[in-house]
């Protein structure tokens, strides 16, 4: 199970773009997609962690780390609660994260004004809104073409046995 974790989550990390995760793409990458630094860093977990998951040492990864590393990925839902099966953890049932600016919090942000109001947005990705933007998507993941992912769930993919 935890081989098969670690695969899973070197894959998914080869396959996010740095560009679109906010990091300059550059020539002096060894291999392709997000370095387990950035992973990390987006995730909001440590760099030792990271290797840990993905060597297959880490014994009990929380649900709340395996969802931010999928938030990170760009894990479509069903890649998500794949990850989080691997884990054994149960996927949540129905949640999706909300990728429009809740009415309560649009009215907060009209009450502002021209008050620049920052939302919370999934790892690498920003959104904002003000009386001129008051249904802001909030959550794309340029690394599957600006599509909402798990977060979202819209985007494409299913893993292997599942």
């Amino acid at each position: 199970m935890h081989s098969e974790l670690g695969v899973l989550l070197r894959r998914w990390r080869e396959r996010v773009e740095p560009a679109s995760a906010g990091f300059p793409a550059g020539t002096h990458r060894r291999a392709p997609g997000l370095r387990r630094e950035e992973v990390a860093l987006l995730s909001g977990i440590s760099v030792d962690y990271v290797v840990k998951l993905e060597q297959g040492r880490a014994t009990s990864a929380s649900a709340s780390v395996l969802t931010a590393l999928a938030r990170t990925l760009c894990l479509s839902e069903p890649e998500r609660d794949h990850l989080l099966r691997l884990a054994g953890h149960a996927p949540p049932s129905g949640d999706r994260l909300v990728t429009e600016v809740p009415d309560a919090v649009r009215l907060l942000a009209e009450r502002l004004g021209d008050v620049p109001s920052p939302f919370t947005t999934p790892p690498g990705t920003s959104s904002s809104a003000t009386t001129s933007s008051p249904r802001s998507p909030v959550s794309r993941c340029p690394a599957r073409g600006g599509r909402a992912t798990p977060c979202g769930g819209t985007s494409p993919g299913t893993p292997a046995g599942s």
